[in-house]
């Protein structure tokens, strides 16, 4: 059975400045996102959904979603901060602007869930060697499977020059994975890498394994993160910023024993579109695997 490509497209882009899901970087135009879609493609992926916001979509369908649709089986849904929401929930969030997170953006999309599936961001490049290891070992399991997957990186591989960024650290044990917290603020301070967590900076080596938002689930991962969600909005329905985390949701299903996560890994280096000054970074990128013969200069007809 081949897998579907689901992909995180709903973020508000504050620290970018813009709608950085769409922003061209390629020869021709083409979005990170367009080599992401690219190379699930290219790792026999069956088709692609994406989740997005209602007010991007005519940029979304304009500057990429189209060319995407002529050459692979693409569709999209929405993310708003009412949906699954009780009109309850949404009245006693009514102070809320930013987007409930990622567990939030999966489950707007389950309707259109009908196979495993990737999960990946929309303004991160991982690299083709993930979407092989992750499109074969969701083609090799049951629908309703228990065990699934993710691919960890190199801290040292996935941090920005430009600022900080948020990364889940990842407990390892026996290939499968035990546990990952968010750091949501992890950033160079002279030649190391700090993170700030619960009111402390800490070192870190670099050498840590951490998830970038690349997994891959069965179906059966949808009811836990339906639970993680229920249970987060009872602690967080009134607050403005408060985040439900994809890396947090899965590392609950493995500690409830919901479900075992196969961690698999890679020396890729990581790119992506965090920050304003991080674009020219991956432009260069992307024009040196041009130039290598690793993409077409023209990814799409």
């Amino acid at each position: 059975m081949k897998p579907t490509l689901l992909v995180l497209a709903a973020g508000m882009g504050s620290r970018y400045g813009g709608v950085k899901q769409i922003d061209g970087v390629g020869l021709h135009n083409e979005a990170l996102l367009d080599y992401s879609v690219y190379d699930a493609m290219k790792s026999d992926f069956k088709r692609v959904v994406f989740v997005i916001r209602k007010d991007i979509e005519h940029d979304f369908r304009e500057r990429l979603f189209d060319r995407i649709a002529r050459n692979f089986d693409a569709s999209y849904t929405f993310q708003s901060l009412q949906s699954l929401l009780t009109p309850q929930q949404v009245s006693q969030s009514a102070q809320r602007r930013k987007p409930w997170g990622t567990i939030h953006a999966i489950l707007c999309a389950k309707e259109m869930l009908n196979e495993p599936f990737c999960v990946i961001n929309a303004d991160d490049y991982y690299g083709r060697s993930a979407y092989k290891v992750m499109g074969k070992h969701l083609s090799e399991i049951d629908t309703d499977s228990s065990e699934h997957a993710m691919v960890g990186y190199v801290l040292r591989n996935t941090t920005s020059p430009s600022g900080s960024v948020s990364r889940a650290i990842c407990t390892v044990k026996d290939g499968y994975l035990e546990s990952m917290r968010e750091n949501t603020k992890i950033y160079h301070q002279g030649s190391g890498i700090v993170s700030e967590l619960d009111g402390h900076i800490r070192q870190l080596s670099g050498d840590e394994w951490v998830s970038m938002n690349f997994f891959g689930f069965s179906l059966s991962a949808l009811d836990s993160f339906q639970r993680y969600f229920d249970h987060f909005l009872t602690q967080h329905i009134q607050s403005e910023k408060a985040e439900c985390y994809l890396p947090e949701g899965a590392s609950n299903m493995v500690v409830q024993k919901e479900g075992k996560i196969k961690f698999y890994t890679t020396d890729e280096r990581w790119f992506g579109m965090t920050y304003v000054e991080d674009r020219q970074t991956v432009k260069t990128e992307i024009a040196k695997k041009i130039a290598e013969g690793y993409y077409p200069p023209q990814l799409w007809s």
